[in-house]
């Protein structure tokens, strides 16, 4: 009996969120403030602002209108972020506040693309998807300019860096750049030798010089006193951003002199350096494998000394701008998340693949994020073998890799392996050390791949070649696609499951069929080894969980409630219970034992792909179709003690209304009553005042003597008690009181007051007819008692 007890207190009740990984970038403008310490970057309805040290979102600035953001900019003071709504509204923000200072129609008859403020950041020019650019005072609130003239969307509006200049320069879909005199309010110069979009303008220091770039594979260098170009340097890439280094040495960039030289960012994917005079490049980045790398955006910070560029993949890329090394990665977006694992010894990081070639890891206690490239495909599944530094991927490429997490926490490949025909979707590392792993493929085969000795060895360096590794074992296993593979803990067996609606069983390394698992009525998405008992677990799309006999194969138990597939099933609590994430979003908590679902747990607004609990047993850690990955922690120990806690307090203050009644101490008890929120007691205090000697002042007393709060409380009570005719007169005792006593106005100004005698009047009018009904029969029989003739007694007879 004390063993049932013990097994039932190490079941699991509930799970609370204890972080959210969400998106906080899913295209459009990035920009870093001029300290370098904020980044702010579009989201949907919504501009971020993320602290760069910590990577965390600080504020989440959405406009009222609550529709998508199309443009924003930071002034260059720091202080001042103005914002633009598909609803062509623009609002300026004290963004350390998160609050609007100011809201007002951009006049533009159709969507702001591109803004951009002066450098003494009291102007803000705003090009719009109608052609037109116009320019705000945003200290005195008003329009000052409106240039026409542009063809199509403008894209792009820059000023002079120097403001007595006033000059305004625009580019639209003529791929002409126009140099506008606000002092004249008039188009000064057309600059026209790109033969496709311009997609950046910068200026040199001294503002006589500046750089334009253009999806026409070119950068050219313009003379703003004669409004020519002075040089055009074909780069051999659409570029989509272009910025002017400062005119410095770099030797690190290949800049040995001072001359001007500036750097690119396009669909080659590399950030590359190139002297203007010469229009050679002096500098080009390390090409990464994998596509989605193309960069849409560059900026510097020259106060901060630091480079921003952006991925396809919205993966947001901080250099330190003299050499170009890597100081943060950001994931700004991860889509469609397929599988993640906790990693590390002591689970200290997580893993995250989604729908991207990279894969991501995050520190959970500093955030820090590596991304990591290697795989050309989509990344499918992940897993950690038993020590938490040696993890494997596989992918669309059909390809495995190995990856290690040194001490310091840095990720390199160090192992790689192909052989499948098709994608390898499932992949399970051995259980009790660190000697192979087994991957399942949609070719309908699995492969063991033997990890070699040079692998293990602590000699491999991260800058060494990753190791080839050699299949040691392949066996056709299923007539259809191969979803899930699981090795037990011994690593003497795997079980295989399928689309075919099947699961097998087969021995370990020779892969020989022990047996084959037949109930399903769909695919199965999942399967899974008991860590105690011989027993095998499996998911499928049928909506149910089935737990089978390793010995004889027999189905033991099947678990019905999730409405959609269930994509994952984990076993916790030793054993003895289930976790398990389905495509309608909901994660389930079961225990074994008596086929219950305990918990359902639903953060995530899709398909969960990816479950994994850590070596401890008291976190879990899901990623879904919704882009959210969401760690999970154990809060059942910590309920548990809280309801005992809150069980231990009623005890002490029944007690206590205990003594305080014994005593006569009314007010207080009937305090106390209050603070319990439990209108029985209340009543129990009432009745017992009621039962005094002078019960009437007794209670006109303490009722008036209560907080305004506790007569509040008192009379939603009453509600309670006036509808059972045993317990009605109490609640009319103290309506009395109350009715008495208190002003009108005061019970009209008492917090649902209305809703209370609302409740209170049909229940007392039944009683008051009940109580007339009474009283008329009890005048009746008195009325009966003293009409009453009765006829004398008969005269007792004499004595004799």
């Amino acid at each position: 009996m004390a063993e049932t007890v013990a097994g039932v207190g190490r079941f699991k009740a509930n799970y609370a969120v204890e972080r959210k990984i969400e998106p906080f970038y899913k295209g459009g403008k990035v920009q870093l403030d001029q300290t370098g310490h904020h980044l702010f970057c579009i989201c949907g309805n919504r501009v971020n602002v993320l602290d760069v040290a910590s990577g965390s979102v600080l504020q989440s600035l959405e406009q009222e209108d609550q529709e998508d953001i199309t443009a924003f900019d930071l002034s260059p003071d720091n202080e001042v972020l103005v914002t633009a709504s598909r609803a062509l509204l623009l609002a300026q923000w004290v963004w350390r506040e998160g609050s609007v200072t100011r809201l007002w129609k951009a006049i533009h008859t159709a969507p702001v693309a591109t803004m951009a403020f002066d450098p003494t950041s009291t102007l803000l020019a705003t090009g719009g998807c109608d052609g037109a650019v116009r320019v705000w005072d945003v200290v005195q609130h008003y329009g000052t300019h409106h240039f026409r003239g542009s063809p199509g969307v403008v894209h792009l509006v820059a000023f002079h860096p120097d403001p007595t200049r006033l000059l305004l320069f625009s580019s639209a879909v003529d791929a002409a750049i126009r140099v506008w005199s606000l002092q004249d309010r008039s188009c000064l110069a057309m600059l026209t030798a790109h033969y496709s979009a311009v997609t950046s303008l910068t200026f040199s220091a001294d503002g006589h010089s500046m750089l334009s770039s253009g999806r026409d594979k070119i950068c050219i260098v313009w003379d703003l006193q004669s409004h020519q170009a002075t040089k055009t340097v074909p780069v051999f890439e659409s570029v989509e951003s272009a910025v002017l280094l400062p005119e410095e040495p770099a030797p690190a960039l290949g800049v040995k002199n001072s001359g001007l030289h500036f750097l690119t960012a396009g669909d080659q994917g590399i950030l590359r350096v190139w002297e203007a005079a010469s229009g050679q490049c002096v500098y080009t980045q390390t090409q990464l494998p994998g596509p989605g790398l193309e960069l849409t955006h560059c900026s510097l910070v020259r106060a901060a000394g630091l480079l921003l560029s952006v991925t396809a993949d919205h993966n947001l890329l901080l250099y330190e701008a003299c050499s170009l090394q890597l100081q943060k990665q950001f994931a700004g977006y991860s889509e469609e998340v397929l599988d993640v694992r906790f990693l590390g010894p002591k689970d200290s990081h997580i893993i995250v693949a989604s729908n991207s070639p990279c894969l991501k890891v995050f520190e959970l206690q500093t955030s820090a994020c590596q991304i990591l490239h290697g795989h050309t495909d989509i990344v499918l599944a992940l897993d950690v073998f038993r020590k938490g530094r040696l993890f494997a991927s596989c992918a669309k490429d059909q390809s495995i890799r190995i990856w290690r997490m040194n001490k310091a926490g840095q990720v390199s490949c160090v192992a790689q392996g192909s052989g499948h025909t098709h994608s390898v979707g499932t992949i399970y590392c051995s259980r009790l050390k660190e000697s192979f792993l087994v991957t399942g493929s949609q070719d309908c085969t699995v492969k063991l791949w033997p990890l070699p000795e040079a692998l293990l060895s602590k000699s491999t360096t991260p800058d060494s070649d990753p190791i080839l590794l050699q299949a040691q074992t392949t066996q056709r296993c299923h007539e259809k696609d191969i979803n899930s593979v699981a090795i037990s803990p011994n690593d003497k067996l795997l079980a295989t499951g399928s689309q075919d609606r099947t699961a097998k069983l087969w021995t370990l390394p020779q892969c020989q069929l022990v047996g084959v698992f037949s109930g399903h009525r769909r695919g199965l998405w999942c399967v899974q080894f008991s860590p105690m008992d011989q027993v095998l677990a499996t998911a499928s799309a049928d909506g149910t969980i089935k737990l089978w006999s390793l010995q004889d194969l027999s189905c033991l138990k099947t678990f019905e409630g999730h409405d959609a597939s269930v994509l994952k099933v984990a076993f916790v609590s030793r054993g003895t219970q289930l976790l398990s994430s389905g495509s309608d979003g909901l994660l389930k908590l079961w225990t074994i034992k008596n086929n219950e679902c305990v918990r359902t747990l639903d953060a995530h607004e899709d398909k969960v792909w990816g479950l994994h609990c850590n070596q401890l047993d008291d976190h879990a850690l899901t990623g879904a179709s919704d882009s959210r990955v969401i760690l999970w922690k154990d809060v059942t120990e910590a309920e548990q003690a809280e309801e005992q806690a809150k069980r231990e307090e009623q005890v002490v203050k029944q007690q206590e209304l205990d003594n305080l009644l014994h005593e006569k101490r009314y007010l207080r008890a009937l305090g106390l009553a209050i603070s319990l929120d439990r209108p029985h007691t209340v009543l129990t205090v009432i009745q017992a005042i009621r039962r005094d000697a002078e019960a009437c002042e007794k209670l006109e007393a303490t009722v008036l003597r209560l907080r305004r709060d506790q007569k509040e409380a008192l009379l939603r009570f009453c509600v309670t008690w006036n509808t059972n005719a045993r317990h009605c007169h109490e609640a009319q005792a103290v309506l009395s009181v109350l009715l008495q006593h208190e002003a009108p106005e005061e019970l009209l100004a008492y917090e649902g007051v209305r809703a209370t005698l609302e409740a209170l009047l049909p229940y007392t009018e039944r009683h008051f007819q009940r109580l007339s009904r009474t009283l008329q029969a009890a005048t009746f029989l008195d009325f009966l008692w003293h009409n009453m003739k009765l006829s004398p007694l008969p005269a007792a007879p004499p004595a004799l």
